[in-house]
């Protein structure tokens, strides 16, 4: 199930793919969604008005991973290793639904502010 993460505001978008799972299917069928995001170092948090259960809650996820935090109702987008973290993976805040992962420049991400907004849609192709 592909999709992009357009941040208007910023003039790219990146791609990505969740998993063929109950919480990626859910997302997915609730597309678009339109939000505005918040920056935690190199976490970058956005809420979104569906309900998931939880299925693969990680305290440690990789660069590019994209994770259904629960406490917050949010999708929580990864884009590179946090002081405490070691290499490519992340120690997130709190444990986190992995759903999918990111493809393309994630470097792009540093660019994001609190604020931001940033629309999720299906990805029909190439």
């Amino acid at each position: 199930m592909r999709v992009k993460f357009v941040f208007p505001g910023k003039g790219f978008t990146i791609k990505g793919r969740l998993k063929d799972n109950n919480t990626g299917r859910t997302l997915f069928s609730a597309l678009p969604l339109k939000s505005r995001g918040e920056r935690w170092g190199k976490e970058f948090y956005f809420s979104v008005p569906v309900e998931v259960e939880p299925e693969d809650q990680k305290s440690e996820v990789e660069k590019g991973e994209i994770g259904f935090w629960i406490p917050g109702s949010a999708i929580c987008l990864f884009f590179g290793p946090t002081p405490i973290s070691q290499g490519d993976k992340i120690v997130p805040a709190s444990p986190v639904n992995s759903v999918g992962f990111l493809e393309g420049d994630i470097e792009l991400m540093d660019k994001l502010e609190d604020g931001d907004e940033v629309v999720v849609e299906k990805d029909e192709g190439d």
